[in-house]
C-alpha cells in the first residue's frame, strides 16, 4: 500500500466479510432493504438487534421485553414475525420503545460474518456521507461491503459502496483492487435514481412493495447519524460508543 491516509476496497456477499475481518474496519450495506431498515428504526431511537437467522433472532426476541420481529428470509415473512423488512413500515410505527431483532437474507448475514473486526458500521443511502465523514484518518483500512443478493451486487448497494469510497478517496486512501477503481469509476457520481434498474427495485415493484422504494429513494443523505454493532445490537456512535477495537489514528486530510 502507498503512503496515504490509508487503504478503501470495495467488496460484496455476506463471505467477503471474512476477508477483511482481522484487517480492515469493514460497513455493511444492504440498502433494499436491511441496513436502511436498521438505520431507520436506530435512528428514531428504537433498540436493534441484527440476526443471522430465524432461529438466532427467536432466541435473541426471548430475552427482550416486548419484542418486535422484523424480516424476511427468500422474500417471506417468518411465521410468527411482526412485519417485513421494511423501512416504511418501521418508521411508521410509534412503538418505538419495542426492541426490534431483524433478519434478511443477505444484509444481516454479512453483518453477522464481518462481527469481530475493527469496527462495524451500518451503512445505507441515508446515512452515507456521515459514515464516510467519521471514517475518514479513523481507520487504516477500510473495506466496503454490499450484501449481494442471489450472487449478485445489486446496482443499490454499489452506489452506495462507491459513494463511501469515493470520498475516503478524496481524503487520501487509496483504492485496494481494479474492483475498487472500477465500482468508483461506474457508480462514485450515480444518482439514486440510477438503482432503479436493480432486481431488487423490480422484486419491490413485483410484490407491491413500492413504499419502501419511494422510502429509500425520498431520503438521500438525511441521517447525519453514524451506527456501529456492539454485542449484535446497532448503536449510534456517540463520545461515549467505545468501538469494538482501538483504531489507528492516522492524519486527517
Amino acid at each position: 500500500m502507498s503512503s496515504g491516509a490509508g487503504s478503501v476496497v470495495i467488496d460484496f456477499l455476506p463471505q467477503s466479510a471474512e476477508r477483511y475481518r482481522a484487517s480492515h474496519a469493514i460497513v455493511a450495506i444492504d440498502v433494499i432493504r436491511a441496513t436502511t431498515t436498521l438505520c431507520t428504526a436506530a435512528a428514531a431511537g428504537r433498540r436493534c438487534y441484527a440476526a443471522a437467522s430465524v432461529d438466532a433472532a427467536l432466541a435473541r426476541a426471548a430475552q427482550l421485553e416486548a419484542p418486535l420481529l422484523a424480516g424476511e428470509v427468500g422474500g417471506n415473512m417468518p411465521s410468527g414475525f411482526d412485519l417485513t423488512n421494511s423501512p416504511a413500515a418501521m418508521a411508521a410505527r410509534g412503538d418505538i420503545e419495542r426492541p426490534m431483532v431483524l433478519v434478511s437474507s443477505s444484509g444481516t448475514q454479512l453483518i453477522h460474518n464481518a462481527r469481530g473486526c475493527e469496527a462495524l458500521y451500518i451503512a445505507c443511502f441515508r446515512n452515507w456521507r456521515a459514515v464516510a465523514r467519521h471514517l475518514a484518518g479513523r481507520h487504516r483500512s477500510v473495506a466496503v461491503l454490499g450484501a449481494g443478493t442471489r450472487g449478485e451486487f445489486r446496482e443499490e448497494d454499489q452506489i452506495c459502496c462507491a459513494w463511501i469510497a469515493a470520498q475516503l478517496v478524496l481524503a487520501g486512501y487509496t483504492p485496494e483492487t481494479e474492483t475498487t477503481v472500477e465500482v468508483l469509476r461506474r457508480w462514485a457520481h450515480a444518482k439514486p435514481h440510477a438503482c432503479l434498474i436493480s432486481r431488487s427495485v423490480e422484486y419491490l415493484r413485483r410484490t407491491h412493495q413500492l413504499a419502501d422504494l419511494r422510502f429509500i429513494l425520498d431520503r438521500i443523505d438525511d441521517l447525519d447519524e453514524t451506527f456501529i454493532l456492539r454485542n449484535d445490537e446497532v448503536v449510534m456512535v456517540t463520545p461515549d460508543v467505545r468501538l469494538s477495537r482501538p483504531p489507528d489514528r492516522v492524519p486527517a486530510y
